[in-house]
């Protein structure tokens, strides 16, 4: 793999912005940030940046988008293989490198959510690792009312498959769904059911809740033992925080409230929101509104959810509707979410780091992704029309074989 040295970027540093700069990647790290003209190799790969915004390579802990590759309607499932093949390529594009794919163990009657095809599916990703364009990651969403599915996720995470659990209950009248008739509508809107497959549907889950905590406290045990980060999902109040902080969780998906949200925060926990939210203005099922979070600084991490275009879009619009500077707006995307599984080679611009980089462009008033870096190795690139890119209008990618090394100019942070 050829050296590369990035130059006329604007690098986001975790404290501060550099102006028209360089940076030199070199056996999959970032070997030097604006690297002295002598330390860049003859043999190095020159690409222009001109007119775009360097950022470290995204890092999503919670995105099921595999689950709609698996399944794009209710129960119509392509081969597994394929489905990770695909999302593999959706996240190079998206400048996401290290997505935790959100995997759900449900029950029997969910399509991909069967926790037999959930464990498939995880083992598919595994599979394919080394043939994947970014670095691909596990994250077992264990449904706290099937008790079916606690011995295959048990299997699993002794396998050393599993890179993050969470815990979740989906069970009507807390949580995600607070009434009973937002659990209804879900269930025929997401899974096809009639109105009366929706209420069995509800009257199980309400049954199957007796010995929830017992399995939840064997899951996060084994957690704990295997060195496996833990979340829980959809906490909705400030005892349900204390609860799972007890019992080791570690992180906070999707706090319903900005109470719950300050709980966490004050027992440590990291804060995980959507990036849909952030950019729709508003939550799906009814919670608290993301840029809430954010300007009430109770948000550390923003996740792609179900979508991950939505990851690079949400952090800008961060930093325009909450008054974040760029370097904090892309923490919420790089560096804290990689802090919160102890990943400490990624999540920021710095020499000796892996180098995973997005480079990001304003077209038609949108951040669009032109390159992504996984490991030193350009995953991803797009050209787009000449005189498309704000704000100098050079267009996308140049690579000058007459662009010497070295020559960046260095702005103030």
């Amino acid at each position: 793999m050829l050296p590369a040295y990035l130059t006329h970027a604007r690098i986001v540093l975790p404290d501060g912005v550099l102006a028209d700069s360089a940076l030199l990647i070199d056996n999959g790290h970032i070997a030097a940030i604006e690297p002295d003209a002598a330390a860049v190799p003859r043999t190095a790969q020159v690409i222009d940046l001109r007119g775009q915004t360097l950022l470290p390579g995204l890092v999503d802990l919670h995105c099921d988008a595999i689950e709609k590759e698996a399944e794009p309607r209710s129960q119509v499932m392509f081969p597994l293989d394929f489905a990770v093949a695909q999302i593999d390529r959706r996240n190079a594009a998206a400048g996401i490198t290290t997505p935790y794919h959100a995997i759900s163990f449900a029950g029997s009657s969910f399509g991909v959510r069967n926790f037999d095809t959930a464990g498939e599916l995880v083992r598919a990703v595994a599979a394919f690792r080394g043939h994947s364009l970014v670095d691909n990651r596990i994250h077992c969403r264990y449904e706290v009312t099937d008790a079916s599915a606690l011995p295959v996720l048990e299997q699993l995470v002794d396998s050393g498959l599993v890179d993050l659990v969470s815990v979740m209950d989906h069970s009507p009248g807390q949580g995600q769904f607070k009434t009973l008739e937002a659990y209804l509508a879900y269930m025929m809107g997401n899974h096809a059911m009639s109105l009366e497959e929706a209420h069995a549907a509800a009257a199980r889950k309400l049954v199957e809740q007796d010995g929830a905590l017992d399995r939840v406290e064997r899951l996060l045990a084994l957690a704990a033992r295997t060195g496996v980060p833990a979340a829980s999902h959809d906490d909705d109040s400030a005892q349900r925080i204390a609860t799972m902080h007890a019992l080791g969780v570690r992180m906070s998906e999707f706090p319903i409230n900005l109470e719950t949200a300050q709980a966490a925060k004050a027992k440590g926990l990291p804060t995980i929101l959507g990036a849909p939210n952030v950019l729709r203005g508003q939550s799906q099922s009814g919670s608290m509104r993301a840029i809430d979070a954010i300007n009430a600084g109770v948000a550390d991490c923003l996740c792609s959810d179900y979508q991950p275009s939505t990851l690079i879009a949400a952090a800008f619009a961060a930093e325009r509707l909450a008054g974040l500077s760029l370097p904090q707006a892309a923490a919420l995307v790089s560096a804290n979410p990689a802090a919160a599984c102890g990943l400490s080679d990624r999540g920021r611009i710095g020499a000796g780091l892996r180098a995973d980089l997005v480079a990001v462009a304003m077209v038609a008033g949108q951040p669009l992704v032109t390159h992504t870096w996984s490991s030193g190795r350009l995953v991803f690139a797009a050209r787009y029309p000449a005189g498309a890119l704000a704000p100098d209008g050079t267009g996308v990618v140049q690579m000058p074989a007459s662009d010497a090394p070295g020559e960046p100019r260095r702005a103030a942070a």
